[in-house]
């Protein structure tokens, strides 16, 4: 599943995700927030996942395919996974730069210690860097980065790219109850993005069901706190605090479109709904879909959801 949507961003308009990792998931971050579920496989090690080119191809044949109105603001390389554990990620945005769409890489950061992955990333017009905590411990309990890796090091590894990186760059926080919602862990925290220097900070909170249940939304007070902190720090600042709609982009195959986008996005009911209405198909699509072990439904926070099954 290498192309899925375009799905509404809230960073980007509307995105069209690229899946540049195979499943299952392969990451060097153990996020107890992710919704992609638990890492099944951490490694920090760069490989090779798909060509360049079958990238390419399929992303433009995507685009050939898709119906109605679904301009294209961003392609955006947010996989199943880190998106620089692959490594011909470089060679895979050249390639889909002739397409003359804007290309935006969401990446916790963590193999910026290789030169290869900062040179891909620089090739990037989009970069959005992880940054959830601001000491070792904290960073561990949320994160649970791959072995070798020292927190210092990831710190240094971020300056060094951001002094050479010209395109827009973002941070993304992600505030959990109890865990880094202090108001002196925010403070901290907004030092280290100050430092950075970024385009824009982003601060979110779980919004889809998350890998592990620890990972809780804080009190509304303290999401309007972490705000102001960083606002007070002079750091241009953005909440991403809700649902970003049930638009998604449509092929006329419900089942490939909801495959491919629960992949890597897990897919509201409303959204589910609406899909299938744009695809001229109805509700036994995803029961099917479930009796075959492809999808599952889950709830949080009082909705429903649909999630990949691998």
């Amino acid at each position: 599943m290498i192309c899925y949507g375009p799905v509404t961003s809230r960073r980007l308009g509307n995105s069209l995700g690229i899946n540049n990792i195979v499943a299952p998931k392969v990451c060097s971050y153990g996020c107890i927030y992710c919704q992609l579920g638990k890492t099944l496989r951490i490694s920090n090690v760069r490989q090779t996942f798909f060509k360049p080119e079958e990238i390419f191809e399929t992303v433009k044949h995507h685009i050939e395919q898709l119906k109605g109105e679904n301009k294209i603001d961003y392609l955006t390389f947010v996989a199943n996974g880190e998106p620089t554990l692959d490594e011909n990620l470089g060679k895979s945005i050249i390639c889909l730069k002739e397409l003359g769409i804007p290309i935006a890489v969401i990446t916790n950061a963590s193999m910026l210690f290789l030169e290869s992955a900062r040179n891909d990333l620089i090739l990037a017009d989009w970069v959005s860097v992880k940054l959830d905590a601001p000491d070792k411990q904290t960073w561990q309990t949320i994160n649970h980065p791959f072995t070798g890796l020292t927190f210092g090091q990831h710190l240094d590894n971020l300056k060094t790219f951001r002094i050479k990186y010209k395109g827009i760059l973002c941070t993304e926080t992600m505030l959990l109850e109890g865990i880094n919602d202090s108001t002196d862990c925010i403070n901290r925290t907004a030092k280290i993005v100050k430092d950075l220097n970024p385009n824009k900070a982003y601060i979110s909170i779980p919004i889809r069901p998350p890998a592990d249940s620890r990972a809780k939304t804080p009190s509304s007070e303290k999401i309007a706190e972490a705000w102001q902190i960083f606002a007070d720090h002079q750091i241009k600042t953005e909440l991403l605090n809700g649902f970003e709609g049930t638009k998604t982009g449509y092929t006329g195959n419900a089942i490939d479109d909801i495959l491919n986008i629960t992949s890597v996005h897990p897919l509201r009911e409303d959204s589910v709904k609406e899909l299938l209405e744009k695809d001229n198909a109805d509700f036994s699509v995803i029961e099917s879909l479930i009796s075959k072990q492809q999808i599952k439904e889950t709830h949080y926070n009082s909705h429903k959801y649909y999630v990949r099954q691998h």
